[in-house]
């Protein structure tokens, strides 16, 4: 039996963010009008399945200028709100652009641990490799020796050199060092993974501001690039995690991941409507060919279960 396609799946993995949805919209919008009552439990699904107040309150305002006190069936609204969503969406769906200029283009991921950082580097080198790239990767995450050695069999997987140190070691010196080694070999792309230890916000603050000042030691423009990885369960607390992260360093694109485990598939709208990052990619399961380019239009219309 072959492997279902990439929006075969992007549809299953959205699967439980969709039902959520589509349930919550068909109980409400059974034979009712567009009234201030059906309006506020729509508003509230759409906080339940995360797509936070501010959001929720901007879908139904925009679904009431147009249809208030008018009968509508589930499958307008649903269009609605996917019309609208995808417009939220549309500005930050851009995909990583790697710089053929620098030689090596470097990107620093960050997130914390259990966000899936060390399994999303491992893809992007697959991906990229796949492109003709020559791709190295950094073991900076040097407290978690699984982070190193899953980080190796990605490398291996994909056919990228894996810089790595002793357990505990300096990530920082570390980052030097990769950064060096990638010069030297004309890589095109350098992907390094950091520590990701929320439970002391200032040893992270700490780390990573040292990395990104000692890799300025040989490129005064690298990081390029500095992407923060967030798990699709953790729901509204991705927020907060987007605020720390980009406190410490100058965050330029989200990639998020395990949408397939996850009802709160909906977040990803807050994110964008809230700090309109660039999402550079999402995750909906283990494989490499899991992790792919972010697609407003297509993700707007599977989490209101539109498409066919």
């Amino acid at each position: 039996m072959s492997k279902p396609g990439w929006l075969d799946r992007l549809k299953s993995g959205l699967s439980k963010s969709t039902s959520k949805l589509t349930d919550g919209i068909a109980g409400i919008f059974r034979k009712r009008k567009l009234d201030d009552d059906a309006l506020e439990e729509l508003e509230e699904l759409l906080i339940t399945a995360d797509l936070g107040p501010v959001t929720a309150a901007k879908l139904t305002a925009n679904l009431a200028a147009t249809r208030f006190d008018k009968e509508v069936s589930e499958e307008e609204v649903r269009s609605a709100l996917a019309t609208d969503i995808a417009a939220i969406l549309g500005p930050v769906a851009t995909p990583l652009a790697i710089d053929p200029a620098r030689k090596p283009h470097v990107v620093l991921v960050v997130g914390v641990n259990g966000s899936g950082k060390t399994t999303t580097i491992g893809k992007l080198a697959q991906h990229y490799r796949e492109q003709g790239l020559q791709v190295m990767l950094a073991a900076g995450d040097t407290f978690r020796a699984a982070a190193v050695e899953q980080l190796k069999i990605w490398g291996e997987r994909a056919g990228c050199p894996v810089i790595a140190g002793k357990p505990g070691g300096d990530a920082a010196g570390l980052a030097y060092d990769a950064l060096e080694t990638a010069r030297a070999q004309g890589a095109d792309l350098l992907l390094i993974d950091t520590a990701g230890r929320l439970q002391n916000k200032a040893d992270l603050m700490a780390g990573l501001e040292k990395i990104s000042r000692v890799l300025k030691k040989l490129d005064e423009t690298a990081p390029h690039d500095c992407i923060l990885v967030l798990d699709a369960t953790v729901g509204q607390n991705a927020h907060s995690q987007v605020e720390i992260f980009r406190d410490i360093v100058a965050v330029s694109g989200l990639v998020v991941t395990k949408l397939d485990g996850s009802a709160k598939g909906g977040v990803l709208v807050a994110l964008a409507e809230k700090f309109a990052l660039p999402v550079h990619a999402i995750g909906v399961g283990e494989a490499a060919e899991d992790l792919r380019p972010f697609d407003a239009e297509i993700y707007a219309r599977d989490l209101m279960g539109l498409n066919d």
